[in-house]
């Protein structure tokens, strides 16, 4: 069912007088064909909070403010891969176009910026990329996929194993964890200066299928793979300072690990993410609060 223009209000008006879960608004959100199970919207309760990915993406963000010297190889890495999904002409692909912009606004060089969508597209003479996909165990059972991009499969999949071997993880076979997860459409946005009820508004009409508010500096919105550009027009037209926007591959259903746990997880996810050709790592691991 469509959830644009008017038949987005009602929920909106019901977010607004109960921003607590509750099973009327799940009943209610489901007739929407908002959700097929729990979901979160406009607020999760504390119960719940520590389940969600936005608490893993707040983490990972403060990770990486902290380790700065990284960020023109982590915008090396997104170019790549919107290059790679959408082509080379950032007038043409709007995911490039953020990539672009937001290195630029890290001040990453001119002929970085250029070689790293060149690579992407597969535009360098002599290189051929492919996406590779590794699925595999951390400590503690918990699920991981990394996605790869590589002109060398026989490069990265020993780094790669080396990598989850070395704290205690390990590589499974292809479809071993992947049906725990399913492709959405990614976006946390800076709470500063965000109406949370006008927020709530441009993201369901513009295909935002959760909208979550539980965390102290962002809000998260998630949708399908297919309304992410409509979702990342709508927030620039808004004037929201978008902070992360992806394709992320989200579990459904996640484990609780305690911290040595987390730290093991966390020290192969930087192993990993030192190499070029990894383009990201996604895991159903719960941290602890």
């Amino acid at each position: 069912m469509d959830i644009s223009g008017a038949s987005a209000k009602p929920l909106i008006s019901a977010l607004k007088t109960r921003l607590a879960f509750s099973p009327t608004l799940f009943f209610y959100s489901l007739r929407l064909g908002l959700v097929a199970g729990c979901c979160i919207l406009g607020a999760v309760n504390n119960d719940m909070a520590g389940h969600s990915h936005w608490a893993n993406i707040q983490r990972t963000k403060s990770k990486e403010d902290a380790k700065r010297g990284k960020v023109f190889s982590k915008w090396a890495k997104h170019l790549m891969a919107a290059a790679r999904e959408g082509g080379s002409d950032p007038a043409m692909n709007l995911k490039l176009r953020y990539a672009v912009d937001h290195a630029k606004a890290d001040n990453m060089p001119k002929d970085s910026i250029e070689r790293a969508i060149k690579k992407g597209a597969g535009e360098l003479e002599g290189q051929v990329l492919e996406e590779v996909m590794y699925e595999g165990y951390a400590p503690g059972g918990v699920a991981v996929m990394i996605e790869t991009l590589t002109d060398n499969r026989n490069r990265t999949a020993p780094i790669v194993r080396a990598a989850m071997s070395k704290r205690g993880g390990s590589i499974a076979n292809n479809g071993t964890v992947s049906y725990m997860f399913h492709r959405k459409a990614v976006f946390a946005l800076s709470r500063e200066g965000v109406d949370e009820e006008q927020l709530l508004e441009v993201a369901l009409e513009n295909g935002a299928e959760d909208v979550t508010t539980d965390q102290e500096e962002i809000f998260g919105v998630e949708g399908p793979t297919e309304s992410f550009m409509e979702l990342t027009q709508a927030f620039e037209a808004a004037g929201y300072k978008v902070l992360d926007a992806a394709l992320r591959y989200i579990p459904d259903n996640y484990v609780a690990v305690d911290e040595p746990t987390a730290n093991s997880l966390e020290a192969i996810i930087d192993l990993l993410e030192d190499d070029d050709d990894i383009q990201a790592v996604h895991h159903n691991a719960e941290f602890p609060s």
